[in-house]
C-alpha cells in the first residue's frame, strides 16, 4: 500500500469512528475537526468553527434521546480528500418516538467529509431532520402521489 492509499483508508477509520462518537454522545469528537471546519445540516444550516459545531450537536442532542447509525451497513467512497458515507440510522427523541417510522421516515442519510490531514475540514449532512415525523404538512403531497402509484 502507498501514502495515499494508508491517508485514505485512516481517513474512513476516522468518519467510523466519529459514526461511533456521536451515537455515544461522546464529546471529544469535536478534536477530529479542525479549528476553522464547516458543517451543515438541513433546516440548520451552517455552523463554522468548533465551538458553533458543538453548540450544533448539543442543540440537536436536546431532541435526541438515543441515536445508532447501522455502520455495518455503510456504503462507503473516498477520493483524494473527501469520503462519503451513505447509510441509515434510527433511535428515540427526547419526546419518546421511535425513529424511523418507515411510513415517511426512513431513516437514511448521506454525509459528505473533506479532510484535511487527517482532520475533518467541512462535513455536509444529507438527511431529513423530522425524526419525529411531526412535519406532516410538508410531506402531504407524497401521501397523495404514494396513493395514486399504488392504484396503478
Amino acid at each position: 500500500m502507498n501514502g495515499s492509499s494508508d491517508l485514505q483508508k485512516r481517513r474512513e477509520e476516522i468518519v467510523i469512528n466519529y459514526f461511533r462518537m456521536v451515537d455515544a454522545g461522546n464529546p471529544a469528537v469535536i478534536d477530529i475537526f479542525t479549528d476553522d471546519a464547516q458543517m451543515f445540516y438541513p433546516k440548520f444550516g451552517f455552523a463554522v468553527g468548533k465551538s458553533q459545531i458543538g453548540a450544533f450537536a448539543q442543540g440537536l442532542g436536546r431532541g435526541i434521546a438515543s441515536l445508532e447509525h447501522e455502520i455495518d451497513g455503510f456504503t462507503v467512497l473516498s477520493s483524494g480528500n473527501y469520503v462519503i458515507v451513505e447509510g441509515a440510522e434510527n433511535g428515540r427523541t427526547t419526546s419518546g418516538v421511535d425513529f424511523p417510522d418507515g411510513v415517511s421516515s426512513f431513516g437514511l442519510f448521506c454525509n459528505v467529509f473533506e479532510f484535511e490531514g487527517e482532520l475533518i475540514k467541512r462535513t455536509h449532512i444529507y438527511v431529513d431532520p423530522d425524526f419525529a415525523n411531526t412535519h406532516a404538512e410538508g410531506v402531504a403531497w407524497g401521501k397523495s402521489v404514494q396513493d395514486s402509484i399504488a392504484s396503478m
